[in-house]
Parts: structure tokens; C-alpha cells; sequence
């Protein structure tokens, strides 16, 4: 069961820095998008829900794709499972939950990160 925790938390990590390193390169490459946003008068509360919006959506499709293979294919995961059904709602509410919220937090850091851009720095950069 230890060799088994020490899995998923290493598969949770990758996933954890796959989103952010995803997620802060987009908003590198945009930078100056983002400086011209701010310069026009957009507030860091619309660039933070901007990035959070486009690095939690791919996020969340994956999500209910999962959730749906993991319904449709649940006849081949009974045999592994061992008392615990695989519809059960708390297992897959639970984990789905802790996955978005663990990309919530790899969107937050470079989120942030473009909410601190000086429009006049991001300008001259271009």
C-alpha cells in the first residue's frame, strides 16, 4: 500500500508540474499581449481569470473525459479493485476534486506571475 501511495503522488506531482510548466510558458509567450491588456486598462483580476480560465479548461475536459472512460470501462477495473466499487461517487468525486484542485494551484503561480507585468516592460520586449 506504501509503494502504491508513493505512485500516485509522484504520478500527482508530474501531472501538478506538467499544468504549471504548461501554463507559465503560455503566459511567457504572451507577455505582451498581457502588457497591452494592462496598459488598456484591464485590472489583475481579469488577467488572473484569463489564465486560470485557459489553463483550467483543458484540465477540466480531461477530467470529464476520464470520468467517462472510467464509468464506461468500469466492468474491467472490478476485478482490481478489492471492496470498493467502481462507481463508487465519493472515490471519483474525491479524486477528480483533488486533481482539479491540485491544477487550480499549478494555474495560480504563473496566474499571479502575469498579474505583476509592467505594461511598459512587456511592451519594449516585443
Amino acid at each position: 500500500m506504501t509503494l502504491l501511495s508513493i505512485f500516485a503522488a509522484v504520478a500527482l506531482l508530474l501531472a501538478v508540474m506538467g499544468v504549471y510548466g504548461t501554463v507559465a510558458y503560455a503566459v511567457e509567450q504572451r507577455g505582451a499581449e498581457i502588457g497591452i491588456r494592462m496598459a488598456l486598462g484591464a485590472q489583475a483580476a481579469d488577467v488572473l481569470r484569463l489564465v486560470i480560465k485557459q489553463g483550467m479548461t483543458p484540465v477540466l475536459i480531461g477530467l470529464l473525459i476520464g470520468l467517462a472512460l472510467t464509468l464506461t470501462s468500469s466492468h474491467l477495473l472490478a476485478a482490481q479493485l478489492y471492496q470498493v466499487s467502481p462507481h463508487n461517487p465519493f472515490l471519483l468525486g474525491s479524486s477528480a476534486t483533488g486533481l482539479a484542485l491540485a491544477a487550480l494551484v499549478a494555474c495560480l503561480i504563473p496566474a499571479r506571475r502575469a498579474t505583476r507585468v509592467n505594461p511598459v516592460v512587456a511592451l519594449r520586449s516585443e
